[in-house]
């Protein structure tokens, strides 16, 4: 590997029974590696299941791994990538019905929302609620609202670390 070196964590909050192998593979595709996810049962929706896998590659596997996913039927993810030397950190989270959104994070993996963003909903000062409307979508509002019952769920399931050396 040459370049910066990052880290980051998949997790697929909620797939049916036959997606899982094909979201191994997609992953495994973009690590170079292949995985095999722990999967369990997601108690926030009957009938699907959830994993998490935590991969180390260079800067940008984050968003590879998220296009490697994006737009299939009933999959519900986020990808993380930690900040690195020359770039930040960055989340990506999809569902369904929202189809995909990406942020910039910061260390402590907060949204970082842009100046030109922040500018925009100013500009808006005068109808609070177009203001409202603009900052709940530079911060994926509507996606953590989706995707919390599916996170709550997966508190203290297992992570399979997954390092690619050489």
């Amino acid at each position: 590997m040459s370049g910066a070196i990052t880290r980051g964590v998949l997790f697929v909050h909620s797939a049916p029974r036959a997606l899982c192998p094909h979201v191994e593979w997609a992953a495994g595709n973009v690590l170079g590696v292949r995985v095999s996810f722990d999967w369990t049962v997601q108690p926030a929706a009957r009938g699907l299941h959830r994993a998490e896998l935590s991969w180390q590659g260079l800067q940008g596997t984050g968003a590879t791994l998220a296009s490697a996913l994006r737009g299939w039927d009933h999959l519900r993810y986020e990808v993380t990538e930690e900040a690195s030397h020359g770039a930040d950190g960055a989340r990506w989270s999809h569902t369904p019905d929202l189809g995909i959104f990406h942020a910039m994070t910061d260390v402590h993996g907060n949204v970082v929302v842009p100046e030109d963003r922040v500018r925009s909903a100013l500009d808006l000062a005068h109808d609070p609620r177009a203001m409202q409307d603009a900052l709940d979508l530079a911060l994926g509002t509507a996606w953590d609202d989706e995707l919390e019952p599916f996170r709550y769920a997966g508190a203290g399931a297992p992570v399979r670390w997954l390092h690619r050396v050489g």
